[in-house]
């Protein structure tokens, strides 16, 4: 395989926002601009939420306020509601990301809104953004399970893909918030999804809660997804769903493409470096395997 796959490194976003450590806003920038000399592209940079519910986020306005302007380098921001994207639209974010559930409790827990008023929600979001030319995507939270449902139906998920690709959304994005995937669940969702979304570019976010997150994005790929998200060091979690902890890690999903020989454009020994510093700021160690154990062989992609 001799592909691209893009990483979008979720780590400023969906790695902090679960946290206990509140990094300052130049630690936080410090962060995203070491992810941009390693060479990711897209990050997510900011989540437009209650800053009581998300204190992690409290100063996401004055943080995209100083974001560097890099050329081909976009920043995402995550609303949730209206009120989230009036501030997006307000900052001057990159792009937009919606977020919806596959499963009502969660959706109601999450958002405290039914799956049905979310999208009615974000269908008036994706217009207003379409009559400004803003990029906006859409995510599917919950899409291979939910902590308070249990299963979700693929069904169900791919129906709402299409309603979603019926928008004319830029991008949707498959998430496996609490981490229950395996490689199979991926390859039959994925089975059901793609042909609903048709060129609508489909993304795929994965946590590593149950140890699946490398091996549910190899399935993804190999059904022939070019968009990963992954958070630097691995950390993350979705701090509204118990035991869901850490994203898959940047530098282990890279270590997996550079063996592969898949092209990325990311230098994963920064990546590594990265991660190894912002253990720092966080006051504890990152849960990625490969910043623990190194390359192999050591030394060779030096």
């Amino acid at each position: 395989m001799t592909d691209f796959v893009e990483i979008v490194d979720v780590g400023p976003r969906d790695g902090l926002q679960s946290q206990s450590a509140l990094l300052d806003i130049d630690t936080k920038l410090e962060f995203i601009d070491c992810l941009i000399d390693a060479g990711v592209r897209r990050i997510e940079a900011a989540s437009f939420v209650n800053p009581k519910r998300v204190p992690q986020m409290a100063d996401v306005d004055e943080l995209v306020s100083r974001l560097q302007k890099r050329k081909g380098v976009q920043y995402i921001g995550l609303v949730l509601n209206r009120r989230g994207f009036d501030r997006a639209m307000r900052s001057g974010i990159d792009q937009i990301n919606c977020t919806t559930v596959a499963s009502e409790t969660f959706c109601q827990r999450n958002q405290g809104s039914s799956v049905g008023a979310m999208f009615g929600t974000i269908a008036e979001i994706v217009r207003e953004a379409q009559a400004a030319k803003q990029f906006v995507g859409v995510t599917i939270a919950a899409s291979f399970g939910c902590p308070f449902e249990g299963e979700i139906s693929p069904h169900r998920v791919a129906k709402m893909a299409r309603q979603f690709a019926d928008l004319g959304v830029d991008e949707i994005a498959l998430a496996d918030t609490i981490g229950v995937a395996v490689p199979t669940d991926v390859s039959r969702l994925l089975d059901l999804v793609l042909p609903e979304v048709e060129k609508i570019p489909l993304r795929v976010h994965f946590h590593n809660t149950r140890s699946n997150g490398v091996a549910n994005a190899y399935a993804a790929i190999q059904a022939g997804i070019r968009i990963v998200d992954a958070s630097c060091g691995g950390v993350g979690g979705c701090p509204f769903a118990p035991g869901a902890t850490g994203n898959v890690a940047t530098e282990d999903i890279l270590y997996m493409l550079d063996r592969m020989g898949v092209e990325t454009g990311i230098s994963i020994e920064k990546v590594i470096e990265t991660a190894k510093w912002l253990e720092g700021p966080l006051g504890a160690p990152v849960p990625a395997m490969v910043s623990r154990a190194g390359l192999f062989p050591p030394g060779a992609a030096a």
